[in-house]
């Protein structure tokens, strides 16, 4: 055995995706090379090889001349027990120069944009290295041109899918509005009217639910780039996790990471939903911009500022960019969390009575944009084509179609724990926090939890009894319903007033 060589014990540890190495304190490798907690590390085994952080062990854990993996690291590695894997040294990044000179303020060119999502892509970046990418880019750091080549190199550094037709059309929401999950219904839409539509969605970044989070409540969305294609050829569209492709890697990379920082900046912002869209081989893409007080964009300021950001990026790199501006000022539909706004969709594009109707007339907008925008329809026409695909049930049958290429169509399931939270008095309903209500749909163990959320029973401006129900938790565990209600003891999400809107 190689002098450095360690025998590898399975331990099960889920690290998400960040590749980790555990090795003993006393171990003859730490002690040679001088390795320590937290060292970035080269891990060999046979052909293979990563980048790693060491975690080090003070305890029977591990044998001597034993080593562990992360879950992500082992599976990379395609390692089984008792393997042997050499560890040394990881070697210097030149790119972690340009880096830290983005933290003093310098701007970066195409070519250290480059070398830096290209490390990141390859797994040589730690979470440390990434936050403080993320931080130093964040706060309008980034100029244009800097969004530019920043949305390039991640388009590089995976695949780009070319359809050999126009238009392709795509559509993604910037998000910060609970239950927006117009999505899957635009999809079913587009494609029911003859378009091509391949949608890659991402999971919760710093919400309840993605679109890939509901959709994997209702059929698989982990697909493979030949499956996406069959499926997409079969039936003009698909609703697929773009997790599971290697289109603009480098943006899962950072999307770790940001989750726990809860940052999202413009310029990332731009160049993650930008560089999506242009490997997934887009020519015609709408953007949904909600604006409200508790939104992610809160003003007709920042709107305006992403707009042209969005606009300026997209226009560089070819691609045709549409922005639709929609109200933030509440939850949309009634379902926060993957299962719950699953049963919202199903409803809309069932035509059932109880469907919301406010998320079937924002899918609405959005559909009719998006085939007059592609060319479909001559403008002023989309909203009443979009209508009748809809309600003519056409829609349904093409979502229904969709789910069954991908893997087939279930029926979301609904949570065993559902607490309902009443008014504590009689008014109307002036403000509803949607940063407050994501966060309490979070504590209910929504995405983790699929069925775990919460359902809205109110609206702006409705009147309220004493004692109505306000809205219901659905939790899977005694735990999670507790922590989300401890938190609304100090933090509700509803604001009730003596007098209604005049």
């Amino acid at each position: 055995m190689h002098p450095s060589g360690l025998r590898l014990r399975l331990l099960g540890i889920d690290t998400l995706q960040e590749h980790v190495i555990y090795m003993r304190r006393d171990c003859h490798v730490c002690r040679a090379e001088g390795f320590d907690a937290q060292r970035r590390v080269e891990v060999t085994l046979r052909e293979r090889h990563i980048i790693a952080t060491i975690n080090v062990v003070d305890t029977d854990l591990l044998a001597p001349g034993e080593a562990g993996l992360s879950t992500r690291a082992w599976q990379t590695l395609g390692a089984v027990a008792n393997d042997h894997v050499t560890v040394a040294h990881a070697p210097t990044l030149d790119s972690l120069s340009a880096m830290r000179s983005k933290i003093y303020g310098r701007r970066l060119d195409a070519r250290a944009l480059d070398a830096i999502v290209g490390d990141m892509a390859a797994g040589r970046y730690s979470d440390m290295h990434l936050a403080a990418f993320l931080s130093a880019c964040a706060g309008g750091r980034m100029d244009v041109q800097e969004t530019i080549d920043l949305t390039g190199a991640m388009v590089k550094v995976g695949e780009r899918i070319d359809w050999r037709r126009s238009p392709i059309a795509d559509k993604h929401c910037v998000g910060g509005l609970p239950g927006n999950r117009t999505t899957p219904i635009v999809v079913a839409i587009v494609a029911a009217a003859g378009l091509t539509m391949p949608k890659t969605s991402s999971r919760a970044i710093t919400s309840p639910a993605g679109t890939a989070d509901v959709m994997e409540t209702l059929t698989r969305v982990d697909l493979d780039m030949t499956t996406m294609r069959r499926v997409v050829e079969r039936e003009g569209g698909c609703l697929v996790w773009g997790g599971a492709l290697m289109l603009s890697p480098a943006d899962d990379v950072l999307i770790r990471v940001e989750r726990p920082l809860d940052i999202d900046s413009d310029a990332q912002l731009v160049a993650s939903v930008l560089s999506k869209k242009i490997a997934a081989g887009a020519t015609h893409a709408l953007i949904d911009v909600p604006v409200g007080p508790t939104a992610k964009v809160r003003t007709e300021e920042e709107a305006n500022r992403l707009q042209a950001l969005l606009v300026q990026v997209a226009a560089a790199h070819a691609l045709q960019l549409r922005v639709m501006r929609t109200s933030g000022a509440q939850p949309v539909g009634r379902g926060v969390g993957p299962a719950l706004e699953a049963h919202d969709v199903l409803a809309v594009l069932r035509g059932a009575a109880a469907a919301p109707a406010d998320l079937r007339v924002r899918a609405l907008a959005l559909a009719g944009e998006l085939l007059e925008f592609c060319g479909h329809t001559v403008a002023g026409n989309g909203n009443s084509t979009a209508r009748h695909l809809l309600d003519s049930g056409v829609a349904w049958a093409k979502f229904q179609a969709i789910c069954e290429a991908q893997g087939g169509l279930r029926e979301p399931g609904i949570a065993p724990l559902r607490e309902p939270v009443s008014a504590a008095r009689t008014g109307f309903v002036s403000g509803i926090d949607s940063r407050r209500l994501a966060r309490v749909a979070k504590l209910a163990g929504a995405p983790g939890a699929p069925t775990a959320g919460l359902e809205m029973h109110v609206q702006l401006g409705d009147p309220i009894e004493r004692g109505m129900p306000l809205f219901t938790l659905h939790a899977q565990s005694p735990g999670e319903l507790d922590y989300a209600l401890d938190y609304l003891a100090t933090h509700p999400f509803v604001t009730l007033s003596d007098e209604g809107e005049t």
